[in-house]
């Protein structure tokens, strides 16, 4: 099943507590003749991480809140896996002896713990977004340096990769990455101004975390999937394209130059490119349905709105004007967002304070690129800050 192994293959999580994580140990715990666990991250919660520690016989825990370290410690006691909290912990955690580290930690939380592995010439499986988005030009560059493989887990970039293994990039047209066009594709940019909360997390294919559930029905996920594959794969922009598909069923296309177009299709459970990642470059038998067409009956497509959906626009306007304009994207959204869901600003004011906090900053030619982590991040807490100071522009009456 692991092609030209003779031992099993050690794993770090990062995130082992989000649906990254989960889908990954399910996987782990099904083949666990296969795969070790060295070590697992999570945010706060002590008591869900240490039964996975547990449970998988890790070696080494660690959550990234330093308040909890007592309380994950006294979880552990008497088991034999070491623990620790705080950011110091989180890398000493990814830095553990591993074969792959599947870097699924939600959010900037993410960055210092990848590129540390990465520095170190692990492979990553890459979920995290912020990796590519805030910092694509300095990661990838770090993994030229340190030999590293970056292996995409993403659903869409995913399907590219497997579609591209082995193909002559030269010979590429472009690349097409499918959305689904969430649960507002049909309306009215009017009508989408009263839709609640609780109406976009309802997303009508996949079963996601908040933010990314919100940022499907907005498009900007699909926006911030287009950066990142503008770093994973080496294309020009002009050479990504974004086409709805509703029914989730093609997860990207490859067009070559002698006109064929090849897709990879699958069902919409995350455990298929996880375990593409895991196995890679073999396979492994994953649970489940599989795709029936014949069921699905047809698939159908159609050119995205940007009028309707603006996020999309901003996304690849950042993309093109590089530097920290896709980081300063991604923080603003992720403020928009939590002002959306807690009801501060409608749905359709969540396009319009990200577009005002990028006009700002490019005003102020904040948004150059960055020579390092640290400067990505302290550009990440200005966009933050200039979101919150925008929000009554864009808040409810």
């Amino acid at each position: 099943m692991l092609a030209g192994r003779t031992a099993p293959l050690r794993l770090v999580i990062l995130g082992a507590t989000g649906s990254i994580g989960r889908n990954t140990l399910d996987l782990v715990a099904r083949y666990p003749q296969h795969f070790e666990v060295a070590a697992l991250v999570a945010g706060q919660d002590a008591a869900g991480l240490a039964e996975l520690a547990r449970q998988t016989g890790a070696g080494f825990a660690a959550l990234a809140d330093p308040s909890k370290g007592e309380e994950l410690a006294a979880y552990l006691a008497g088991t034999g896996i070491a623990c620790g909290a705080g950011d110091a912990a989180v890398i000493e955690a990814a830095l553990q002896p591993s074969d792959m580290v599947m870097a699924a930690i939600v959010g900037a939380a993410g960055l210092r713990p990848t590129f540390a592995a990465l520095e170190a010439g692990r492979t990553i499986a890459l979920a995290n977004k912020e990796c590519l988005v805030c910092a694509g030009d300095l990661f990838m560059a770090a993994a030229g340096r340190a030999g590293a493989r970056v292996l995409p887990v993403d659903s869409e970039h995913n399907a590219i990769f497997q579609v591209l293994e082995s193909r002559n990039l030269a010979e590429v047209e472009k690349i097409i990455l499918t959305a689904s066009g969430g649960p507002f594709r049909t309306l009215s940019l009017s009508e989408m101004a009263h839709v609640s909360p609780q109406q976009a997390l309802k997303h009508p294919n996949w079963s996601m975390g908040s933010r990314i559930t919100i940022d499907s029905s907005t498009l900007m996920n699909k926006g911030l999937e287009v950066i990142e594959a503008s770093h994973l794969f080496p294309l020009r922009h002009d050479q990504i394209e974004v086409l709805v598909h509703p029914q989730s069923a093609i997860h990207g296309m490859v067009q070559y130059t002698d006109g064929s177009l090849l897709a990879q299709l699958g069902p919409a459970d995350m455990r298929t490119p996880i375990a593409h990642c895991l196995a890679w470059p073999a396979r492994m038998p994953v649970p489940g349905a599989r795709l029936d067409l014949a069921k699905l009956g047809s698939l159908t497509f159609e050119a995205p709105d940007i009028k309707r959906f603006p996020a999309l626009g901003l996304a690849l306007d950042a993309m093109r004007a590089g530097g920290c304009a896709p980081a300063a994207l991604n923080a603003a959204d992720e403020v928009a967002v939590a002002a959306f869901l807690s009801g501060q600003i409608g749905f359709t004011g969540i396009a319009g304070l990200v577009g005002a906090v990028l006009d700002k900053l490019a005003a102020g030619q904040d948004l150059a690129p960055a020579a390092d982590i640290d400067s990505i991040l302290a550009l990440d807490m200005q966009a933050r800050a200039v979101a919150h100071e925008l929000l009554n522009r864009f808040a409810l009456t």
